[in-house]
C-alpha cells in the first residue's frame, strides 16, 4: 500500500524544483513581484489614481446615466440614422481598399514567393511603421490633408488595416503548402502560376476570414471618426456629449449597439463558412 510518505518521495525524485525550488529563482521572482508592485504605486501616484477620484467620478457617472433616461432624439432620428449608415459604409469601404492593397503586398512580402531580402526587410519595416500610428491619428492626419468627411475615415481605415493585413497575409502565404507548388513547377508552371493555382487557393479562406473580422472591429472603430471630423455616427455623438445632451446621447448609443452586435454575428457566420463550417445563420456561435 502506497503511503502519503511514498507519494511525496516519489514526486520529490521527479519534480524535485516542485518541492525544492533553486532558491536564486525563488528571490528573482519575489523581486519581480516586489518591482512590479513598486512599478504600480508609483504610476498609481503620478497619474493620480486613487480611490476617492474613483468614488467621486462613479458619483458622477450615476449623475449622467440618470440623465440618459429616456433617451431621446429630439426630432433628429433621420439624421443620426444617415449618419450610423454613413458609419457603416466608411468601415466598409476602408476593408475593402486594405484587403485590395494588402493581396499583393502579402505576396511580396512572403520568403517563398518573393526570396529578395532587400525587398522582404523594406517592405516589412514599412509596414510595421504604418501600423504603428493608431486609425484615429491617421485620421486626424488626412482630415489635413483631404478635409472633412468620410473620405478621411476611410484612408484612415484602410491605411492602418493595410499595415496589419498586409502582414497576416504574407504569414498566411510562408505557411502555404509547398508540396502543392511543387506539383505546379513539377508540370512546367512558372512562379505566377505556383501563386494563382497552388498558393492562392490555400491562403485565400484566410484572408477572407481576417478580412471579415477587420470590418467586423472597424465597425466599432469608425464610430470614433466623427470625432475628428472623419465623418459618421461619431460626429453626433461628440456634439451630443459636448452640449451635455445626454439623453440624445443614449438615443446613439441604442443604434450603434445592435448594429455592431449584428455585424459581430454576420461576421463570425461568414468567416466559418469561409474556414469550412457550414453551420446555419441561426446556429449557436
Amino acid at each position: 500500500m502506497t503511503t502519503a510518505a511514498d507519494r511525496i518521495a516519489r514526486v520529490s525524485r521527479t519534480y524535485p524544483a516542485l518541492l525544492y525550488p533553486d532558491p536564486r529563482k525563488l528571490w528573482g521572482r519575489r523581486a519581480a513581484w516586489v518591482a512590479f508592485v513598486l512599478a504600480f504605486l508609483w504610476a498609481s501616484y503620478h497619474l493620480g489614481l486613487s480611490p476617492m477620484r474613483f468614488w467621486t467620478g462613479f458619483t458622477d457617472l450615476w449623475i449622467i446615466a440618470r440623465q440618459m433616461v429616456p433617451p431621446t432624439h429630439n426630432g433628429f432620428w433621420l439624421d443620426y440614422l444617415a449618419a450610423l449608415l454613413e458609419t457603416l459604409a466608411i468601415a466598409f469601404l476602408g476593408t475593402i481598399l486594405a484587403s485590395l492593397i494588402s493581396i499583393p503586398l502579402g505576396f511580396l512580402g512572403a520568403r517563398n514567393v518573393v526570396p529578395s531580402f532587400a525587398i522582404h526587410f523594406g517592405l516589412r519595416r514599412v509596414l510595421d511603421v504604418v501600423r504603428g500610428v493608431d486609425t484615429l491619428i491617421w485620421a486626424l492626419i488626412f482630415v489635413s490633408v483631404v478635409g472633412l468627411g468620410p473620405f478621411a475615415g476611410i484612408l484612415a481605415i484602410a491605411l492602418n488595416d493595410t499595415g496589419v493585413l498586409a502582414k497576416i497575409y504574407a504569414e498566411a502565404v510562408e505557411n502555404a503548402d509547398r508540396k502543392a507548388g511543387e506539383g505546379v513547377r513539377s508540370a512546367g508552371g512558372s512562379g505566377a502560376d505556383v501563386a494563382r493555382l497552388a498558393i492562392w487557393p490555400q491562403v485565400f479562406p484566410v484572408f477572407l476570414s481576417n478580412s471579415l473580422y477587420f470590418f467586423e472591429a472597424n465597425t466599432r472603430s469608425a464610430t470614433i471618426l466623427g470625432v475628428v471630423g472623419a465623418g459618421g455616427i461619431g460626429f453626433f455623438l461628440a456634439d451630443r456629449i459636448r452640449v451635455n445632451a445626454w439623453s440624445d446621447v443614449a438615443f446613439i448609443i441604442l443604434l450603434i449597439l445592435p448594429t455592431v452586435a449584428a455585424i459581430d454575428y454576420l461576421s463570425r457566420w461568414l468567416r466559418k463558412k469561409a474556414i469550412g463550417r457550414h453551420d446555419a445563420p441561426g446556429a449557436r456561435m
